[in-house]
């Protein structure tokens, strides 16, 4: 089972590999765009505070948010990520933390992305996850989270290269989520590109009410 301090580790370790691969991979993801997109569109209309996205890697996404008019903060496990992140981006904010204990207040955020940085977290801990994502939202807030997706109802474990990920059911993520209190607004599902490894993408966008 991966924990946080092996996710860390494992993140430290190929920081400047991965940045150097994906800093630029939203230019060739129209749909993920488009969600970003909407998401920032509600998160605005709300108007109910910043956003955090979480497991934000080199940054490239924050900067993305902030781009489309947000207020958008990064925060992720890996210090050598933050440190990437800063120097790429040198006017926005980054924090180490963990997205199982936010170093935030309740009902601060107006938004939380969280792209594809619940994949490596041990399925049995993920409602206390989302439980926390609820928690630093406003009401109103917005939740974007992306993963890999599997037809079948349990999380599947596979080689993410980097460390342990699981792929999971679009239908049983959003079980969870509506347990932690979430109501969904809408989802996007696509098949993998030829360059991409061998598994559908998903999109789940939900809300606090």
């Amino acid at each position: 089972m991966t924990e946080p301090s092996d996710t860390k580790a494992a993140y430290d370790a190929v920081a400047p590999l991965y940045a150097e691969l994906f800093s630029d991979v939203l230019e060739t993801l129209p749909l993920e765009r488009a969600m970003l997109a909407a998401f920032a569109e509600l998160v605005r209309a709300q108007d109910a505070g910043p956003v955090a996205d979480v497991g934000c890697g080199p940054g490239h996404v924050t900067a993305h948010l902030h781009a489309l008019g947000l207020t958008a903060f990064g925060v992720d496990l890996s210090s050598e990520m933050v440190a990437l992140a800063r120097r790429a981006h040198p006017g926005l904010r980054f924090d180490e933390g963990s997205m199982t204990d936010l170093d935030l207040a309740d009902g601060v955020l107006g938004g939380v992305l969280a792209s594809y940085s619940v994949i490596h977290m041990p399925p049995g801990r993920l409602p206390a996850v989302f439980t926390e994502l609820h928690r630093v939202l406003a009401p109103g807030g917005h939740l974007l989270l992306g993963f890999f997706a599997g037809d079948d109802p349990l999380p599947r474990s596979f080689d993410h290269k980097v460390t342990l990920a699981y792929r999971w059911s679009p239908d049983s993520l959003a079980d969870l989520l509506r347990e932690a209190g979430f109501a969904e607004v809408g989802r996007m599902v696509r098949e993998p590109h030829a360059d991409e490894r061998q598994f559908r993408h998903a999109q789940l966008l939900v809300r606090k009410p």
